[in-house]
């Protein structure tokens, strides 16, 4: 099962993962990170079905995707 995961404090919560993700598992949170932004959070992590929109969308790059232990990564800065 495709694990998403977020860093927090890179995320400036442009919402365009939120609004790109096919399966809508993904919302924002009500907390602020130490940026002063409200972070994307992943709301239902059941419903993932690895498609790795999220990460490519993500300008930040603060998504990342664990498939059966294994991270992958579409761009290394």
């Amino acid at each position: 099962m495709p694990s998403i995961r977020i860093e927090k404090d890179r995320c400036k919560g442009c919402e365009q993962c939120v609004k790109e993700c096919p399966q809508q598992i993904l919302g924002m949170s009500r907390e602020i990170n130490q940026k002063g932004y409200f972070f994307a959070t992943v709301v239902e992590p059941m419903r993932c079905i690895g498609c790795r929109v999220c990460c490519i969308t993500c300008p930040e790059v603060a998504i990342t995707m664990h498939v059966h232990g294994t991270m992958i990564h579409y761009f290394r800065y």
